[in-house]
Order: structure tokens, then C-alpha cells, then sequence
């Protein structure tokens, strides 16, 4: 890993982005970066969906979410978080995740937050130790399937 960073995505590198594909295991657990990409583009107001690029390759995807309301019977419970993270098959292990989490945190802190949220879906293949590494608690939330980790920033 040279100095990787996030990118737009814009016409230039929205193919690069849609070829980003996750082990054969991990296809159960989240979202083709296609479909996170329809669902940016119907919600502009709410997504912020980045390339992750080392150098000149594309090596992930992330799609992170600011400032939402998360239940609707508590207007204070506004939060920022992970929406979609996916890193190549054979780029997974070389801190490109740590990376965008870092990034992305980083991101939360400029725009005034301090909780960084994310939700995962439990299981062997599953991300859940990889996020507890970078301090997510679980909440006790779920979403779905998948279960809600926080991160204090």
C-alpha cells in the first residue's frame, strides 16, 4: 500500500468502481457496488459513495451516510456511518479497509460528529472481527439481518 485515497466517482472511474468485487464467500454479505451506486444516485441527499484508489489502481468501494435520522420516534438520534465497504478480493489484508474507515472517520470529525456507526451482517466470512479490531462496539441494534456496531471518534 503506497498512499491510497478516496475518489468520486464520476464518469471517468464509475466502471473501475462497478468491477471492485468482493471474495466468492463474502458475495452474501454486501451489496455489488453497482446496486450501492443506483441507490447513491436515488438518494444524493444521503449517500456519499467513494472509490478507494492506491496509486492508479481501484482497490475498494466505500458508500458512507451523514447526518440521518435513525429512528423516527427519536428526532435527536442523528447519525453518520458506513453504509457499504468493499475491498477487492485480492486487495483484502493490506490495510485498505483501515484506510477507509480512518478516512471516513476522519470525515465524521470535519463535519462536527463523534460517532461513527456501521451495520454488518454476523457470520463466519462475515466483517465482524475486522471492525471490532478498529473499536466498533456492538449497540445492541439491528437492521434487518445485520447487527449495528458504533465506533466513538
Amino acid at each position: 500500500m503506497s498512499s491510497p485515497r478516496l475518489e468520486k466517482i464520476t464518469t471517468d472511474n464509475v466502471l473501475a468502481a462497478c468491477a471492485i468485487a468482493v471474495r466468492p464467500d463474502q458475495e452474501g454479505l454486501v451489496a455489488p457496488v453497482a446496486r450501492s451506486l443506483a441507490e447513491a444516485y436515488v438518494q444524493p441527499d444521503v449517500a456519499w459513495p467513494r472509490l478507494i484508489v492506491d496509486g492508479d489502481s481501484p482497490v475498494g468501494f466505500l458508500m458512507a451516510f451523514f447526518d440521518i435520522r435513525w429512528r423516527d420516534d427519536d428526532p435527536t438520534d442523528v447519525r453518520s456511518g458506513l453504509w457499504r465497504l468493499n475491498i477487492a478480493a485480492g486487495q483484502q489484508g493490506r490495510g485498505y479497509g483501515r484506510f477507509a474507515v480512518d478516512a471516513l472517520a476522519a470525515e465524521v470529525r470535519r463535519r462536527g460528529g463523534s460517532r461513527l456507526f456501521t451495520t454488518w451482517v454476523p457470520g463466519d466470512h462475515g466483517p465482524e472481527r475486522f471492525y471490532r479490531r478498529l473499536g466498533f462496539r456492538l449497540t445492541g441494534e439491528t437492521s434487518g439481518d445485520q447487527v449495528a456496531g458504533e465506533l466513538e471518534l
